[in-house]
């Protein structure tokens, strides 16, 4: 009898304060280096037109309730083929094997673009038209198929013998802006709340040691570093990580509320590490 297993996790990649120690790595706009989906294309076979078949049947269902449209991204679909080809060669299903990186990383790894979340189906079965009716049965893999939020999504289809390994990678892309276009939107974000304060806008000074400030905030992975410290002997200091970093921190809206308060400084250094595996946003303030 001809059976599916599948399962499923929805995994939100959030801005929580990271460990020290953890390795940096800076954001790059271009593709990764590493083409992690190499090391089985040679043993594996990689089912293309039931990739896209799947992908179709996808927005079809989305479609039919309104959502928009998954577009394919080529990084998504190497990190999720990496993966099928870990589950066919163990065969069995699972969201990370022993000594496999976690979905984050997986996707970090393979794909240029910012996610603030994503999520994974996986399954087995006998055909391309059973593993998507046997995934919109089941709550979890349907919710994850229909999610409104997803825009991106890489889906990966390996055979071996009669069976069919898929995996179904889902990610929220997010804009990947400069350092000047994020310090400009944080700038704008201050004095729309003084704005709401009813009080003046604050005067934007440069200060050129605050972004390095950022920075090595960045490379040692925490808040509060050495260079920060110095700041905040002449400053009102406030730091803060967030993928959406115009989403400002109590600390940060309390002293934008303060009347005495009359300039602003921003630095800000975008990076990835071993928490943040998509990447974020390291932020510092210097109020006075």
């Amino acid at each position: 009898m001809r059976w599916a297993l599948i399962t499923a996790v929805a995994l939100v990649l959030g801005t929580s304060a990271a460990p020290k120690q953890a390795k940096v790595k800076p954001a790059s706009s271009k593709s990764p280096d590493r083409p992690i989906a190499s090391d089985f294309a040679a043993s594996q076979m990689f089912d293309q037109p039931a990739e896209q078949q799947l992908l179709e049947m996808a927005n079809q269902a989305r479609a039919r309730v309104g959502v928009p449209s998954l577009k394919s991204d080529p990084g998504m679909t190497l990190a999720a083929r990496a993966h099928a080809g870990v589950m066919a060669r163990q065969q069995q299903l699972s969201h990370q094997f022993e000594g496999e990186p976690s979905l984050p990383h997986r996707l970090a790894s393979a794909s240029a673009l910012h996610f603030d979340h994503a999520g994974e189906n996986v399954a087995l079965d006998f055909s391309v038209e059973q593993a998507h009716e046997h995934l919109m049965h089941s709550p979890p893999h349907r919710e994850n198929l229909l999610d409104a939020s997803y825009d991106v999504a890489g889906f990966a289809v390996v055979r071996r013998e009669e069976q069919l390994y898929v995996v179904q990678d889902f990610g929220h892309s997010i804009p990947a802006y400069s350092a000047d276009q994020t310090e400009d939107a944080i700038t704008t974000a201050v004095n729309h709340l003084r704005h709401t304060a009813h009080l003046p806008a604050l005067t934007r000074h440069p200060e050129l040691d605050l972004r390095e400030a950022a920075c090595s905030m960045a490379q040692a992975n925490r808040l509060g570093t050495h260079p920060m410290r110095n700041l905040a002997q002449h400053y009102n200091v406030v730091s803060y990580t967030n993928v959406h970093p115009e989403v400002l921190p109590e600390s940060a809206s309390k002293l934008v509320a303060d009347p005495r308060i009359h300039n602003v400084a921003v630095g800000v250094c975008y990076a990835r590490s071993d928490t943040y595996p998509s990447g974020v946003y390291w932020v510092g303030l210097a109020f006075r």
